[in-house]
């Protein structure tokens, strides 16, 4: 699952090294323990049919089940707001009525007898699931969770396609087919789906028969033969074109909406690439018999991976035009990684989510970093800590693997992805790259179809190693918080003493880590690793020439916050000499807080020329041209940028800092603007204009090509009201 959120190309900003207080949600006082298994499921077939005019699904259902252990007599059901017609034992051709009882939400069925341990049965259900009337909470990261969605069934809404799509998780599946809906259960599956001959079907699996139906509808049947949680059962149906890729002999499908099918390869063209990596990295092969990316409407969160059928919110389909500004390139490389962490193994239980968003989370970050260098990765870290910050208040922060929690839902926030992310990196910097990837192969090799917890992550660990790893695991996954440090500094006789404090609240563990500082004199850089145990650490370390910098974490692996002062040339220093992302956005924002000095100036112009674009565009808007000097050293460089950057989001930030000038050497440069090819430099063009030149503001209205006047409707709107 990836929740949905918005960046902007300014999102990095000054709001991006705060810290808010997190919300607080109440604590249960009981341990939420794994769903304890007395049945285990082995098979479910579906047959369905869809009532589009009362958004009611039709089901016959034949499910086959195990005894754990325990031999039992009875059986329960997850069967969210259902009218169950039939409940039958299948015993041979026959269909022997069983007794149930059934509260709106549970069915539990009297068998016909014990059944122990070596011995299946199958259960035959007919129902009608009736999700609209179904009362269902959702979450921050999942709105709703009624698990069958219709979109536009009556086709009231012009220019909307007609769609049915599923959400399983986490425990929604059971809003329409009556199931065991846990995720520490698995069960091969056979989905036979009516739909109206026009449409397009998807589902987990291989699709083994299409039958046409002599009303105008065809039945599709989908076959998955290997074990999945039930959470990540899915079924899509609408107008979909499909472009057929592939990754070795693994069909790789792309659904969209005809608009955008000529699309298709822009958007998620890397998706074989990403496997390849993916699969070589982890020594697992990608373990299914194919690949579909699914875009639906009105979907409640931002992705959901289920087992080889992807779905995505609409907010993937773009055309090239957007996908000139943004693309969801990350989310498609969460999703994937998911195949791998959350399908093949599945997180036993909901506190134990880590094992699932954690690693998909994990996935983008080495995606980017395999795909666009060390800055990409760099930069996808950077991210991931301020947002998990931004969480958390003076260090507090619930565990990673959560054990008495308020609700399930609560669990997919920045502690599950964010910061268990991070987690797994600075264990990977730790343990070395070939070391850990064997520990990940020997973990989903170990557990395959079957589910993880974080222990068996760690003895994989311990035995691909030879080392204890409960010391990192005890204070990472099963203790919540992070280290503050706060470092002061000085110098006397060639010698440089260094006092570092825990700050984190008092009620925050206090943090065992190893920590790099690197140190910068006339002789150049000198790594030194100190090994953090109490709250107060004082090191005293000589210098073999005068000191210029220290860099604290310089590789920026640290779950947690740095507190130090710097003047200005230190972050001078930073920028030019030791210029990792964090190091280079630090300094940045430095300067924009303190735009007026020599040195912030002088900063802000040098970063124009940044290699990231989002820090060029940051600096183009801290240059203030009304300042000569700033004037004189900045105004040609924005002005070229304005014309000749690749990047749109540059060119965006440059003609609307040209436009504030008002100066009218730059008004064709303006006007020009507003026949680029990306509607952000386009919408920064008009808004430019409206400062400069709002009398002519209407006609540079007429200008704009259909296509972009259509997609900036709302903001041309608006600024026509002014």
């Amino acid at each position: 699952m990836r929740k949905r959120i918005a960046f902007l190309y300014l999102a990095i900003s000054l709001s991006a090294i705060g810290v808010s207080q997190a919300q607080q949600l109440p604590i249960d006082q009981y341990y939420r323990a794994t769903p304890t298994r007395i049945n285990n499921l082995v098979h479910t077939k579906l047959d369905v049919r869809f009532d589009y005019k009362n958004q009611f699904l039709n089901g016959k259902e034949w499910v086959t089940l195990q005894p754990h252990f325990y031999p039992t007599d009875s059986l329960r059901l997850d069967a969210k707001g259902m009218d169950i017609k039939q409940v039958s034992l299948v015993n041979g051709q026959q269909l022997v009525p069983l007794k149930y009882t059934y509260d709106d939400n549970s069915l539990l069925i009297k068998l016909d007898r014990n059944y122990h341990s070596t011995e299946k049965y199958t259960i035959y259900l007919d129902y009608t699931a009736k999700p609209n009337l179904l009362k269902a909470q959702g979450s921050a990261a999942i709105n709703d969770a009624k698990g069958l969605y219709f979109i536009n069934p009556d086709e009231r809404t012009p220019n909307k396609p007609r769609q049915i799509w599923t959400q399983g998780e986490t425990e929604a599946s059971s809003a329409w087919f009556p199931t065991i809906d846990r995720p520490n259960q698995k069960t091969t599956a056979e989905i036979a789906m009516t739909v109206l001959d026009n449409y397009v079907s998807l589902s987990n699996g291989a699709l083994i028969n299409q039958q046409k139906n002599n009303d105008g509808t065809r039945t599709d049947t989908w076959k998955m033969e290997l074990p999945h949680a039930p959470y990540l059962f899915m079924m899509a149906v609408g107008d979909f074109k499909i472009y057929q890729d592939k990754y070795n002999n693994i069909p790789v499908d792309y659904y969209l909406e005809p608009k955008y099918a000529p699309y298709a390869k822009d958007i998620f063209g890397k998706t074989p690439a990403m496997m390849d990596f993916y699969g070589k990295t982890l020594g697992v092969p990608y373990p299914w018999n194919k690949y579909a990316q699914i875009v639906c409407r009105d979907y409640v969160s931002g992705a959901m991976e289920n087992t080889t059928a992807t779905l995505h919110g609409e907010h993937v389909q773009k055309t090239k035009r957007e996908l000139l500004d943004d693309n969801e390139e990350g989310t498609i490389a969460h999703e994937l990684f998911h195949q791998w962490f959350g399908d093949l193994v599945t997180a036993e239980s909901w506190s134990n989510l880590t094992m699932n968003e954690s690693f998909a989370t994990f996935g983008e970050i080495i995606w980017h970093e395999h795909d666009g260098g060390k800055e990409k990765g760099d930069k996808s870290r950077f991210e991931k800590l301020q947002s998990y910050l931004k969480s958390s208040k003076n260090g507090n922060s619930p565990a990673l693997a959560r054990y008495y929690y308020h609700d399930k839902e609560d669990m997919f926030d920045n502690i599950s992805y964010a910061k268990g992310s991070l987690i797994l990196y600075a264990l990977k910097e730790q343990m070395g790259d070939v070391a850990f990837y064997q520990s990940l192969k020997k973990y989903l090799t170990d557990n395959s179809f079957k589910t993880g917890e974080p222990q068996q992550l760690r003895l994989a660990m311990e035995d691909v190693t030879g080392k204890d790893w409960a010391p990192y695991f005890n204070q990472w996954y099963y203790k919540g918080g992070h280290p503050i440090l706060k470092i002061t500094s000085s110098t006397k006789n060639n010698t440089l003493v260094l006092n570092i404090a825990q700050v984190q609240d008092s009620t925050v563990q206090t943090f065992q880590l190893p920590l790099a500082i690197d140190i910068y004199t006339k002789e150049g850089k000198v790594r030194k690793t100190v090994q953090l145990n109490e709250r107060n650490t004082h090191l005293t370390i000589p210098l073999p020439n005068t000191l210029e910098f220290i860099d604290v974490d310089p590789e920026k692996t640290l779950v947690g916050e740095i507190l130090m002062d710097k003047t200005e040339a230190d972050y001078q220093y930073q920028y030019t000499q030791a210029p990792s992302f964090a190091n280079r956005i630090a300094a940045l924002l430095f300067a924009l807080k303190n735009p007026k000095t020599t040195a912030a100036q002088q900063l802000l112009t040098q970063a124009l020329s940044d290699k990231d674009t989002d820090l060029v565009a940051m600096a183009i808007q801290g240059n203030d041209l009304t300042n000569p000097t700033v004037q004189k050293s900045a105004e040609k460089i924005i002005a070229a940028l304005a014309e000749q950057s690749p990047a749109s989001v540059v060119r965006a930030s440059a003609i609307r800092k040209l436009g504030q000038t008002k100066n009218k050497k730059y008004k064709n440069l303006l006007f020009k603007g507003i026949n680029d090819q990306s509607y952000m430099v386009i919408a920064s063009s008009i808004m430019a204009i409206k400062d400069a030149y709002p009398n002519e503001l209407q006609q540079a209205f007429k200008k704009i090509d259909p296509e972009a006047s259509e997609y900036l409707k709302a903001l041309i709107t608006d600024l026509s009201r002014l």
